[in-house]
């Protein structure tokens, strides 16, 4: 597993879910389309945390048009019935 990827998407998701906490608390404004914008940039991070941690550190670092499109994806490995 290429931990130092995977931990570096899991803390961006996690200062992304701060900051939307932070946004909807203190904005009155925070609607929908902010909302949309913000959860889309934070699946990207738990999603390439998942999809990229087999990845070697050269290719996460490399991280190439095709991959970024690739690992921000909906994991099709987790069954999420259970």
């Amino acid at each position: 597993m290429n931990k130092e990827y995977v931990l570096w998407n899991l803390r961006e998701a996690y200062s992304a879910v701060g900051q939307m906490i932070a946004e909807c608390e203190s904005d009155p404004e925070y609607e929908r389309p902010e909302f949309a914008v913000d959860m889309q940039h934070l699946y990207h991070h738990i999603n390439t945390a998942w999809n990229a941690q087999d990845s070697s550190a050269e290719r996460a670092k490399r991280c190439e048009e095709g991959d970024f499109m690739e690992w921000r994806q909906f994991p099709q490995d987790i069954d999420m019935s259970v």
